[in-house]
């Protein structure tokens, strides 16, 4: 099977693009609703933008200062990536600018992106609960800073990155355990100089941009419900292909191979500075392992995934330092927990993590509430592989948020699954 083009990376092409000197040209683009809010707003913000509606877009890019001042609020939906990462770009500018979300997005922690934007010296301004709309006064000349980041998150350290690109000066992140590198990679083939250590990235702003043509590559976190899905089946074998492997990101391979499975990796190649590959991966009888530190930061969006199959595996799985997943779209760690104490899986929360105590038996048929989120909802629809009657999840809307067609996709493989509303 091929998955969906990878969606860190379609965001971040997409606005990048947008403050290049040229027309740069995309193919494999993530055609799903959170980027297209970002495909929304950029337009909104004066780029053409020509899309073929398969994957396809030409961006016309107007370079680093050519950006104008939008009509209207600009609505990321429920896309905190989009959301984040424009408030950087957007925080250097000389118009104001507002950015807005579902209420879900409206639930998520701002804070975190707009005091170290005011330290620059940008003034941004979030809804007294430290949450979104984000409201950007431009005009504002910034400054290079140091910053380092309390808790691991690719998301602000694009964004101060890209507020960057507007400073004076250098503005460098330090983290303790490391995240996505998309934006570094990506800024890098742009032509942007970014300077690069263990546990740190920089950029000196006033550079200019230069277009280039990009091919997305799968979406690993799209792909980890099939490799985790496979596992947990009763039989068979699944190959994925053109799955994107940055290093920042393939937790979810460690962790299962821990577990027990056997991913094989074959035609690796490079696309776009992306490490690519195929993946192929057969059922298989998983084992409890322990997850912490660098391993989540590794996998943070794959945990619920990996905790479904951690439920069939033999023995105990401990996820330790996963507490980011209480601000994601929902809290994914109170989701995961009452959706597997319903498939009858025995299991205890901490604040940052949980215990699944797995087990050969089959998961019971049961109704779960996804909370709204696509992950969530992904995860329980592979439930069905190792349940003993159905398995219903509910307010599912939001799987196409990063996967159009899930369910068709679970279909070709032989899982049985309906939609209804």
């Amino acid at each position: 099977m091929r998955i969906p083009g990878d969606k860190s990376i379609s965001h971040r092409v997409v606005m990048l693009g947008a403050i290049a000197n040229g027309t740069s040209v995309i193919s494999g683009f993530l055609e799903a609703e959170d980027t297209r809010a970002t495909v929304r707003a950029v337009r909104a913000l004066g780029i053409t933008i020509e899309s073929d509606g398969a994957g396809g877009l030409s961006i016309h890019g107007r370079g680093r200062d050519g950006l104008c001042g939008p009509a209207a609020p600009l609505d990321l939906g429920n896309s905190g990536t989009g959301l984040r990462l424009l408030a950087g770009l957007l925080s250097g500018q000389p118009f104001d600018s507002t950015l807005l979300g579902d209420r879900s997005l409206s639930r998520r922690p701002m804070r975190r992106i707009a005091e170290p934007l005011r330290r620059m010296g940008a003034a941004v301004e979030t809804a007294p609960e430290g949450t979104a709309p984000v409201a950007i006064s431009g005009g504002r000349a910034l400054v290079g800073i140091e910053h380092r980041l309390e808790v691991p998150s690719a998301q602000v350290k694009s964004c101060l990155l890209l507020a960057g690109l507007h400073a004076r000066g250098r503005t460098s992140v330090a983290e303790a355990a490391p995240t996505r590198d998309h934006t570094e990679r990506m800024l890098t083939g742009f032509g942007y100089a970014v300077e690069r250590s263990p546990g740190m990235a920089a950029v000196t702003g006033g550079g200019e941009l230069a277009a280039r043509d990009v091919s997305v590559p799968g979406d690993l976190s799209s792909a980890a419900f099939f490799l985790a899905g496979a596992c947990i089946a009763p039989r068979g074998r699944v190959r994925i292909t053109g799955v994107g492997l940055n290093p920042t990101r393939d937790g979810v391979l460690r962790i299962l191979e821990r577990m027990g499975a056997s991913v094989v990796l074959s035609n690796r190649r490079d696309s776009g500075g992306e490490p690519v590959a195929d993946l192929e991966v057969a059922a298989t009888r998983l084992r409890g392992v322990e997850i912490d530190g660098d391993l989540v930061a590794l996998g943070i969006d794959e945990i619920p995934v990996l905790l479904l199959a951690a439920a069939r595996a033999d023995g105990t799985t401990v996820v330790r330092g996963a507490g980011e997943l209480r601000v994601k779209e929902t809290d994914r760690l109170a989701a995961m927990e009452e959706g597997l104490r319903r498939l009858g899986v025995q299991v205890e929360t901490r604040p940052d993590g949980m215990i699944v105590h797995g087990s050969a038996a089959p998961l019971r048929a049961a109704r779960v509430d996804s909370r709204g989120d696509h992950r969530i909802a992904m995860t329980f629809a592979l439930a069905g592989l190792g349940a003993d009657g159905p398995v219903e999840i509910e307010d599912c809307d939001n799987v196409a948020t990063s996967f159009p067609g899930f369910a068709s996709a679970v279909r070709a493989l032989g899982l049985e699954i309906e939609e209804s509303r």
